[in-house]
């Protein structure tokens, strides 16, 4: 698959071009295999980027998903588990969202 057009560090430069097959390959890059818990979170990022129309940070998006999916996933433990590294930028990247604000 030919990925649609991306920035310097692999966000995409239109949030239109994803879905979930460009989703699926970014998060290959990445060394990761989707399951139901990426995705959704990945579907809540993409929910709050169009209401918010910018990604969450770290500290936000560990804020909404304890508010929208409750504590046992509202931490970043859990985040950390399904996004290894950075979760804030890597889940925003592979939701195709642009990179969140104050995040490594």
């Amino acid at each position: 698959m030919r990925l649609p057009a991306r920035d310097a560090h692999g966000f995409l430069l239109d949030r239109a071009d994803w879905n979930e097959d460009v989703a699926r390959v970014l998060a290959a890059e990445e060394g990761l295999r989707l399951a139901a818990a990426h995705w959704e979170i990945l579907y809540l990022l993409r929910e709050y980027h169009a209401a918010h129309e910018h990604a969450p940070a770290m500290r936000a998006l560990v804020g909404l998903v304890r508010r929208r999916l409750g504590p046992d996933k509202g931490n970043s433990v859990y985040l950390l588990g399904l996004f290894p590294g950075s979760p804030a930028r890597i889940a925003a990247r592979i939701a195709g969202l642009p990179r969140p604000e104050h995040c490594l």
